[in-house]
């Protein structure tokens, strides 16, 4: 019997940027065994041109990805909450969440070069990496 994938949910502020990139790096890494999403806690609207580019560098198209708000979704349906802002995950998933809950606090590269884009897909992709193995060692 085939198990159900992990679902992960990544938030930032704006999900413009570090959150959209988390989203497209779970989905090209977790090969169905993991399926990501992404949501900000007061969303852009718009994915970063630059987000977009930085991850087409590597081979990962996140043009079909859209800014959504976290209260489009049910946190309770996740196997994995992640912010990778301020926010801690504590204050987003309410009391009865009994997921993963992490914090990572990635810097938001809006306003700043390319290459600080690049450095922070650096930090997401690596962590991503790291919790697929973990969710996925689970399935």
């Amino acid at each position: 019997m085939e198990s159900k994938p992990k679902l992960v949910l990544f938030v930032c502020v704006g999900n413009s940027c570090r959150s959209q990139m988390a989203e497209g790096f779970g989905n090209y890494y977790g090969q169905g065994k993991v399926v990501a999403f992404s949501a900000g806690t007061a969303p852009s609207g718009r994915v970063h041109p630059l987000a977009v580019e930085a991850m087409r560098e590597l081979g990962i198209d996140i043009t079909r990805q859209s800014s959504k708000s976290v209260q489009e979704f049910d946190i309770t349906q996740f196997d994995a909450v992640v912010s990778l802002c301020d926010a801690r995950t504590d204050e987003l998933c309410p009391a009865t969440y009994m997921g993963v809950q992490e914090h990572w606090n990635i810097p938001d590269p809006i306003g700043l070069p390319m290459d600080e884009f690049r450095r922070v897909r650096g930090m997401i992709e690596e962590r991503v990496r790291d919790l697929i193995q973990r969710l996925a060692s689970d399935v």
